[in-house]
């Protein structure tokens, strides 16, 4: 059996795209990051990840022969027909391993719950909440067809909405100044033009300049901003709901929740929810760190699609990895 046998964990998410390559041992060999994956945020998707794989191998000093098995987590893998654009992210010459794509959610829980019964929100780049059951269920919010509002694209256009709306008093200056500043713009009259002309033409940019904001709005709810904080209790409330739609289909009385993600960490986020999941539906709610970065959900994805015992010393390794990348 060659020595040089490893596997490929890939957490393509909207803004990076993350690769790690470890042997079934759980070493990692390598780790990097690049663009977008996905094709609604960035044109240059395929070349994006396939560079990643190509140049994680070169790190590693393996070929695609030494690949057993390769699990990329894509966000936007929402429905079969996005196989179209999603297989071509992972066709590299050479690579003839199981090769499975799933959601990036999917990795988001394999790597934040170890594959235990429990409830993943991620609200980030993207927002999605799901659910894996006792008996195995993956549920997901979407499949009731809920959707929180609440990706960081989302809660900056609903901030600027507010306060080109006129609901906005004196509490809210720090989101005003830097709304301005992030904008470039001199007064709220000058934010107003650019906002009737549509901000900027090209989706993908403009849905980024308004990501960028996010954590101005976040940070401005927890310094006080009314604004942003109806902004941001709007979004928390469906997240709430998403939370609880899954856990109904759970046998437990407790069902344990992790946040991913630049906004659902944020310390506003995370302190509102903590008060309203105490008193929240269904369920009681244990709120835990996630063990594992979505890329490593990715990589033991991996090592089980390799048939490779996922141990005590694999998991060690991966987990002294983290720390000392953390």
């Amino acid at each position: 059996m060659s020595t040089k046998q490893v596997v490929i964990g890939i957490d393509g998410g909207g803004t990076h795209t993350r690769v790690m390559i470890s042997d079934k041992q759980g070493h990692v060999l390598a780790y990097l990051e690049r663009g977008s994956a996905s094709i609604y945020k960035d044109k240059q998707a395929a070349q994006n990840v396939k560079g990643a794989i190509a140049e994680a191998l070169q790190q590693a000093d393996r070929t695609t022969a030494d690949i057993q098995a390769l699990v990329a987590g894509i966000a936007g893998y929402d429905a079969p027909s996005d196989l179209e654009w999603i297989t071509p992210l992972t066709e590299l010459p050479g690579l003839n391993c199981p090769v499975l794509h799933v959601n990036d959610a999917v990795s988001a829980h394999s790597g934040a719950l170890m594959g235990k019964p429990g409830i993943v929100v991620i609200a980030g780049t993207g927002s999605i909440i799901v659910g894996v059951t006792e008996d195995g269920q993956f549920i997901r919010n979407y499949d009731f067809h809920h959707y929180a509002v609440t990706a960081a694209r989302s809660i900056a256009y609903d901030a600027v909405y507010e306060v080109l709306a006129g609901s906005y008093d004196k509490s809210d200056k720090g989101l005003l100044d830097s709304m301005l500043a992030h904008w470039r713009v001199p007064s709220l009259g000058e934010l107003a033009e650019l906002a009737k002309k549509g901000f900027l033409e090209e989706r993908r940019a403009r849905d980024k300049q308004f990501g960028d904001f996010a954590p101005a709005v976040t940070k401005a709810a927890e310094q006080g901003s009314s604004a942003a904080i109806r902004v941001c209790e709007r979004a928390i409330g469906q997240i709430k709901i998403g939370i609880e739609l899954i856990a109904a289909s759970f046998a437990s009385q407790e069902v344990s929740v992790t946040f991913i993600g630049s906004v659902a960490n944020s310390a506003y986020y995370l302190e509102s929810l903590r008060e309203k999941l105490a008193q929240g539906n269904n369920k009681r709610y244990l709120i835990v760190q996630p063990q594992f970065p979505p890329v490593i959900g990715s990589v033991l994805l991996a090592l089980k699609h390799a048939d490779s015992s996922i141990d005590e010393g694999a998991i060690n390794q991966l987990q002294r990895w983290e720390l000392s990348n953390s």
